[in-house]
């Protein structure tokens, strides 16, 4: 092999390599900062340190995760017009390489937890179990895969709340596992608008769903989501712990993302959840307003 096609190979490894383990999906971690945000504890160094700690060993658990199913999935994926560009379906890389990776990665996220706090570790082990069930069995079944999507979002808020050794709101559960079962109907919506379906794609929900319904459910969801987070900022545990019932006013920007999320959604059926989050500079700009009015009211003194 001479040196450039020994550089093209390199490149082309390194591709595939950063594709499979799905950077982009990282940001779904960020929900391990939650509780951080919520206690109060932000600009505690100690605890920032742990809680940045915590949401790196997600995306190292979530990358295993990820590995994992596209050889698991990889004979299906074949015949998906997008899903087939995947390295292991592609056949740039071999099961036998991935799944050894993959392993690696979720020993050293498991390891990594341990040593930081074992309560921690017990929720990762959790959200780790919890996906390797879904991507062997439950992803079969309508609905259960949503909710099972969204338990691994809960997952991501309990542990947060482990890492640094503080409670969490019943409410800011709710409203996390609303808002990630939007998220997981926004994903099967994207999947049957995008040429998916139980037949071309190898995904057997996708026959329990359907798009109008859908579209039914995501509006509803919104709405539940709102008001779940309406309910935490009005809750008198929250305005007994803030000293304060302007939290409230921020409910202006979750409301304002939803009706954003919605519009996309209206405007172009094909648009993925995640690419609505991290490309789409409305939701971006709020997201970050957003969080600069909670550690207003919240930090303000």
């Amino acid at each position: 092999m001479t040196a450039p096609d020994l550089i093209i190979y390199c490149c082309s490894m390194y591709r595939a390599w950063w594709q499979i383990i799905r950077p982009r999906q990282w940001v779904k971690n960020l929900f391990v900062l939650a509780p951080l945000l919520f206690a109060r504890k932000l600009f505690e160094q100690l605890l920032l340190v742990e809680a940045l700690a915590a949401t790196a060993i997600f995306c190292l658990l979530s990358s295993s995760v990820y590995m994992f199913n596209d050889v698991v999935d990889a004979e299906s994926d074949r015949h998906h017009p997008q899903k087939r560009h995947r390295p292991v379906a592609a056949g740039v890389l071999p099961p036998r390489r991935v799944l050894p990776a993959a392993a690696a990665l979720a020993a050293l996220g498991l390891l990594a937890a341990w040593l930081l706090r074992p309560a921690f570790a017990l929720a990762a082990l959790a959200y780790l179990l919890l996906n390797l069930l879904y991507t062997l069995v439950l992803k079969r079944y309508a609905f259960v895969d949503v909710a099972v999507i969204a338990g691994g979002f809960v997952l991501r808020v309990v542990a947060g709340a482990e890492a640094i050794d503080v409670a969490i709101s019943r409410w800011l559960v709710v409203c996390t596992f609303c808002l990630a079962c939007l998220l997981g109907l926004g994903k099967r919506r994207h999947e049957l608008s995008s040429g998916g379906g139980a037949g071309n794609n190898g995904r057997r929900s996708l026959a329990g769903y359907r798009m109008q319904p859908l579209h039914r459910l995501e509006k509803i969801l919104a709405a539940v989501t709102i008001v779940a987070y309406l309910s935490y900022s009005l809750d008198p545990l929250t305005v007994a712990k803030f000293g304060t019932r302007a939290l409230v006013f921020t409910s202006l920007f979750p409301l304002l993302g939803m009706l954003r999320y919605l519009q996309l959604v209206e405007r172009n059926p094909q648009t993925a959840p995640t690419d609505a989050l991290v490309t789409d500079w409305p939701t971006l700009v709020n997201l970050a307003c957003w969080v600069a009015a909670v550690i207003f009211i919240l930090y303000h003194r």
